[in-house]
């Protein structure tokens, strides 16, 4: 028999690839409908050291030893479901937050409900990646947060005087990422916006996660705006700007890792927020103070070995789950 691996599905590389070193070599399903890329997308990371790449097609005939099959919504699981390995679903999203993204507004009284029962029917385990997460889908018992190895961002510079917001299709996502308030806050201030946004002329793409890492390092301070009823006070890319050493600035936020007026600023006031956008811009040895303060905060609160011990815990629970089911 093959050495234990883990089934993921290819969705959110940046998250898939935080699973590089967590104890077994990663099978990466490619292929799967909804997907902007068939394969892995090398522009938002590298492939994990060891994974492989398969597609649906070959799972039923695999002679791989999956650990567990990692899943990202319920589409997914029910592409798993007649496989015999332990199964689990991690939340990304909101249903509150899902809903208006996707469109599916009929849906959502019911979708955390049919997920709880396909768990049940399937015997499947589910985790989310914060409580605001878990709490929306009625599953909040399993939270994993996000993780950032410091040691891959290399200090910033900050010697380019504009801020960076880093989001896919943010003008689909006005209301959860609080648009307008973003605009008022923001708008007319030299402020790159990086990411898929085809209907943003002035947003840009990176070709990889290095380019995207030298993007982060040049520019004087972060931007993350949410709709705490909807998404987190933040998100990867934020994790990854403070690994960096940049400064956030976002409205208030009951899960913000900020620290107002230490690694960052916070306020509901978009004119409060641009005069403190100003300030950064003119001053860069603040900008290095606070966001000397930011690295440290990821480096203490959002560390790898944690998230692996945790999600390892995840998965165990997984395949206890799946332990139980009757047979055939």
């Amino acid at each position: 028999m093959e050495p234990e691996r883990l089934l993921v599905f290819n969705s959110h590389e940046a998250w898939v690839h935080q699973l590089e070193g967590i104890g077994w070599p990663l099978d990466i399903v490619v292929g799967l409908p909804g997907r902007v890329t068939r394969g892995w997308d090398t522009r938002m990371r590298p492939l994990p050291a060891g994974a492989r790449l398969v597609e649906l097609t070959q799972l039923p005939e695999s002679s791989a030893n999956y650990v567990a099959a990692v899943t990202h919504s319920i589409t997914d699981l029910l592409d798993v479901k007649q496989l015999n390995v332990p199964k689990l679903v991690v939340l990304h999203t909101t249903i509150e937050g899902r809903i208006p993204e996707s469109g599916t507004f009929a849906e959502s009284n019911e979708m955390g409900a049919l997920l709880r029962q396909l768990l049940s029917l399937i015997g499947g385990h589910a985790m989310a990646v914060s409580e605001l997460k878990g709490r929306s889908w009625g599953l909040a018992d399993d939270v994993v947060p996000f993780a950032v190895d410091v040691d891959a961002y290399e200090p910033s510079t900050l010697e380019l005087p504009e801020g960076l917001r880093i989001s896919n299709l943010f003008n689909k996502r006005r209301k959860i990422l609080l648009g307008d308030f973003h605009d008022s806050a923001f708008g007319g201030l030299p402020l790159l916006l990086v990411g898929h946004n085809p209907d943003v002329a002035a947003s840009r793409t990176v070709s990889s996660w290095d380019e995207l890492k030298a993007v982060m390092r040049e520019r004087r301070f972060f931007v993350h705006t949410a709709d705490p009823q909807l998404e987190d006070g933040y998100n990867m890319a934020t994790l990854e700007a403070m690994a960096a050493g940049l400064p956030i600035l976002g409205n208030r936020h009951p899960t913000s890792p900020v620290e107002h007026g230490i690694s960052g600023f916070l306020s509901d006031d978009p004119s409060e927020l641009r005069a403190c956008a100003e300030r950064l811009l003119a001053d860069r040895d603040l900008a290095r103070r606070w966001g000397a303060r930011a690295r440290e905060t990821v480096s203490a609160d959002f560390r790898m070995d944690t998230m692996h011990v945790r999600l390892r815990s995840s998965i165990e629970q997984a395949r206890h789950n799946h332990r139980l089911l009757p047979a055939g």
